[in-house]
């Protein structure tokens, strides 16, 4: 039986709080791992008497974690539903909460960028503009307390929409269904990431393999020109699988990404490796 709910409107706005600090602490090996960390402290406090099982939360909140940081609301919200019923003896696991993690962060991110970079601060910023240029002190301020009442707005009721969502949920579905939205979380992140992978990862091999002269026009052959044509985006994939095969073989991605550096840098001084 699980019993009544111990979060209170007090802990989502503590929760709100910190979570605008989510990019505090932004690395390129886990992103936004320790902000969302860092937010989801109080409630592991809150929910785990034992030093043992603080340990195991906070463990499993250091996973690689990366989203729009005013989207981030809703996911927070389950994630403590979550945490909230598992303290309290529901079946659920870390790679449960982890799924959900990652299927969600993906779709939210997606939704984040073109409402907030794409309307909300070109809009904003282009009213502050007209006025600014006229010297009008309001000017600024007319993107920025507004922009920034959104922002706090979203992230107040994403948590909060998550959470009674998250708390229904987890009370109402069986532990069968659970299992299925896991999977179909897990199965959406690794999609979305996947078809990221060609689109974050530029790499261009300018070498030259065949120069033909026809008709006083030479056409030029590069490395790249023949991966294209085997398979668009290849280079990009190769390097992907390359990293996941490092990481199994339990390879620091500091290094890894150390490696890359050094490598992007040579390779175009050298020429056999543009952006």
């Amino acid at each position: 039986m699980i019993k009544k709910n111990n979060i209170t409107p007090q802990d989502i706005k503590k929760i709100c709080i910190r979570s605008m600090f989510l990019q505090g602490s932004w690395n390129f090996e886990r992103m936004q791992a320790l902000g969302f960390c860092y937010t989801i402290i109080p409630i592991i406090n809150k929910l785990y008497s034992s030093d043992n099982k603080k340990r195991k939360a906070i463990k499993r909140h250091l996973e690689f974690f990366n989203t729009h940081p005013y989207m981030v609301g809703p996911i927070l919200g389950i994630i403590i539903a979550m945490e909230e019923q598992k303290s309290k003896g529901a079946k659920i696991t870390s790679n449960s909460i982890n799924s959900v993690k990652v299927g969600l962060m993906g779709p939210l991110a997606g939704i984040g960028d073109p409402i907030f970079w794409g309307t909300i601060r070109p809009i904003l910023s282009a009213l502050g503009a007209g006025l600014s240029i006229t010297g009008n002190v309001i000017g600024p301020l007319l993107f920025f307390i507004p922009f920034n009442i959104i922002r706090m707005l979203t992230l107040y009721w994403g948590i909060k929409y998550g959470y009674n969502k998250g708390i229904n949920l987890v009370k109402e579905i069986s532990d069968n269904f659970l299992k299925k939205i896991t999977e179909g979380s897990s199965i959406l992140g690794l999609f979305i990431m996947g078809a990221l992978v060609n689109k974050w990862t530029n790499i261009h091999i300018p070498v030259i393999i065949s120069s033909i002269n026809k008709q006083n026009q030479i056409n030029i052959i590069t490395i790249q020109d023949v991966c294209d044509q085997i398979l668009p985006g290849l280079i990009p994939l190769t390097l992907t699988f390359t990293c996941m095969w490092l990481l199994k073989k339990k390879i620091n991605p500091l290094i890894i990404i150390s490696f890359i550096f050094i490598l992007s840098i040579i390779g175009n001084y050298l020429g056999f490796v543009t952006n």
